[in-house]
């Protein structure tokens, strides 16, 4: 086996095991719903609703995922921010209520950070969740990584792989001056966007202008009206562009490559993903004065850096991470053995391996077994349960159902545009990935009963349940089939 299959075979493999199980989206619903019945029995939080974000919503979330929340104040249909004081004064007032209920522990309130935080970690499966207040910029970010998510499903596949590895190598924890899991998402894109041929477009082609500042006026209205510029400019850059036919090992040795020289990059240039190349800092007025280690511009947010906790130390750790991995990935005689050290933390290796004496009944000649242990199910994409489940804001049902049919520019028009057909009988490369298309009728009932009666419209699309085994959208390999 060449170091290309063997690679491709260990990530697959990888893939396996991180990929969220059925049962870790339902923990995280019900994480949600005991929160929520927290929220609504505080009289200072009289209207607010619970709305998840982050990776939970763009779908690139691991089992193991920490989950964001934003705690939604009531403004009508408008959108609006609450100050940092007042977000400060309802977290501690949250934080004390939480500590009267059973089932939250190691909760710690983060008053004094950029943006304040409460951190709390739940009973089922000991998920940590990070709690802020009004946060409209995490949710629109959140919805267009699950777009980019729609465009090529090998972008969820290299996320959910950088983030493992990036933990194994210790440099995805922004408190020790290493990256967040946002910023290591940017590098995908920017990977994406620079290989050949581009599998992304620069993101200015897909939505023009600085998302944040659009959220403005009334909510609906200006998420509707973002929604259909990527939509119309999404199908757009499908239409016309070549396909990229790199397999996943192909994809995460060129990453590794690419950034395998970060530090001495990082000096003078920074990362673009908004013009989707490097871009001389001294060239860039809006990234002056340079005082970081590392500017990777946050799309969305633009100048602000979303790298921003990486110190200079640290970065060195970062690029030695990526060379000596780069090293062992072109080696000679490369085996399963090795790579896995390297690329996944002691607890998947543990599971790997505990996963493969169940799959396999022989120890193949100093090898572990080449094929791929079914431990999962079928966990699908967000993006009609979202409709639904997260819309556990705002006014009544009725009015909900209202504001879903005008935002994103409707359901089935926005499904019509991102790439979730069904393969039937069409041939596809070895290396593309196909989805099962949910039903979202079947889950209709169940979300109509997490919703409060006081709520307004929100953001286009929420975060899922997934209810059966095979209803939702999912990205695996053909011959998974």
């Amino acid at each position: 086996m060449n170091s290309y299959s063997q690679v491709e075979s260990t990530l697959q493999e990888v893939l396996e095991v991180i990929k969220p199980l059925h049962e870790d989206c339902v923990t995280r619903l019900k994480i949600i719903n005991e929160l929520r019945e927290v929220v609504q029995s505080m009289e200072s939080l009289r209207g607010a609703t619970v709305e998840p974000f982050g990776s939970f919503v763009s779908n690139l979330f691991t089992r193991w995922g920490d989950l964001d929340i934003s705690i939604e104040l009531p403004y009508g249909s408008y959108v609006s921010s609450a100050g940092k004081k007042r977000k400060q004064t309802l977290l501690g007032e949250l934080h004390r209520a939480l500590k009267q209920k059973d089932g939250w522990q190691r909760l710690q309130f983060i008053p004094h950070a950029r943006v304040p935080i409460l951190k709390i970690e739940s009973r089922w499966q000991n998920i940590s969740c990070d709690i802020s207040i009004d946060n409209l910029q995490g949710q629109i970010k959140s919805k267009f990584l699950f777009w980019l998510n729609e465009i090529d499903g090998r972008f969820r596949e290299m996320v959910l792989l950088v983030k493992e590895w990036a933990s194994a190598n210790g440099i995805n924890n922004p408190k020790t001056g290493t990256f967040n899991s946002y910023s290591l998402s940017l590098l995908v894109i920017f990977h994406f966007q620079t290989c050949a041929p581009a599998i992304f477009p620069p993101l200015k082609d897909i939505y023009p202008r600085n998302v944040v500042t659009d959220l403005t006026g009334v909510r609906a209205d200006a998420e509707r009206s973002i929604a259909q510029v990527c939509s119309s400019n999404i199908a757009r850059f499908k239409s016309g562009r070549t396909i990229n036919r790199s397999s996943l090992s192909e994809l995460f040795i060129s990453f590794i490559a690419k950034f395998s020289d970060i530090n001495s990059k990082a000096s003078e240039m920074g990362i673009c993903t908004f013009t989707g190349q490097w871009e001389y800092i001294t060239n860039n007025m809006r990234w002056l004065p340079r005082t970081y280690a590392i500017f990777v511009e946050d799309p969305f947010e633009q100048p602000e850096n979303a790298s921003r906790a990486v110190n200079q130390k640290q970065l060195i750790q970062i690029a030695e991470a990526f060379e000596t991995t780069r090293c062992m990935l072109i080696s000679a005689n490369l085996a399963q053995s090795t790579l896995l050290p390297t690329l996944v933390r002691p607890k998947t290796f543990r599971f790997i391996v505990k996963q493969q004496s169940v799959s396999s009944s022989s120890y193949n000649g100093g090898h572990y077994p080449n094929t791929r242990p079914q431990v999962h199910q079928a966990v699908h994409s967000p993006l009609q349960m979202q409709q639904h489940q997260y819309r556990i804001s705002r006014p009544s049902t009725s009015q909900m159902q209202h504001n879903q049919a005008q935002m994103m520019p409707s359901t089935s028009r926005v499904q019509s545009q991102f790439p979730k057909t069904r393969v039937e009988n069409r041939p596809r490369p070895p290396h593309q990935y196909q989805k099962l298309t949910p039903s979202v009728s079947q889950v209709q009932a169940q979300l109509q009963r997490a919703r409060p009666e006081s709520s307004s419209g929100s953001f286009a699309t929420r975060r899922p349940v997934q209810l059966k085994h095979n209803q939702g959208q999912m990205w695996r390999l053909k011959s998974d089939k």
